[in-house]
């Protein structure tokens, strides 16, 4: 699929809670519905990985947070020309090296993180991904596979994901 362009507005937050870029009914057909995984530009800016959710009228919406609103020097109201395609990556993100190396060397790790879903691969991606410091990425890595291995039957629990013992009734 080719890149989709379309104008639209950074649209103040909405039940979920976040600023987002409204996207044409039209263009939710196109690229496939909501849920599709795709990478979105914002003003000719870097491409960003996202997810396509719904916005209960047909249109869909992208998230836009905090840090790139200000990367790209955008706010609540302005016009942007936004344009998208589809996220054909394994996860719907990049794997931070950090990660991406433990997954190669930890293959009962691997194993493990490939039967979670979609979403929380991306969720530990994520927090992974989310501090500066090389060293930190490392040692969030090791623990959330750590604690993903002996992670119990069940329904995920993300407070044994995240080291945090089970809540109390």
């Amino acid at each position: 699929m080719n890149p989709i362009s379309f104008t639209t507005y950074l649209e103040d937050k909405n039940k979920v809670g976040y600023y987002h870029i409204a996207v044409p009914k039209e263009v939710v057909e196109q690229v496939g519905g909501f849920g599709t995984r795709l990478l979105c530009s914002v003003n000719g800016n870097e491409l960003i990985h996202c997810g396509l959710m719904g916005k209960g009228d047909g249109r869909g919406m992208i998230i836009i947070n905090t840090k790139n609103q200000k990367k790209w020097g955008i706010s609540l109201g302005d016009e942007v020309t936004a344009s998208i395609q589809l996220d054909h990556s394994k996860y719907g993100m990049k794997v931070p090296e950090e990660l991406e190396a433990l997954l190669e060397q930890d293959r009962e790790g691997f194993k493990v993180f490939e039967k979670i879903t979609p979403g929380q691969q991306r969720y530990i991606i994520s927090y992974v991904d989310g501090v500066k410091s090389v060293q930190k990425r490392i040692d969030r890595a090791i623990m959330l596979i750590n604690n993903l291995k002996t992670m119990p039957e069940g329904p995920f629990d993300h407070r044994h994901l995240m080291g945090m013992p089970p809540r109390e009734d």
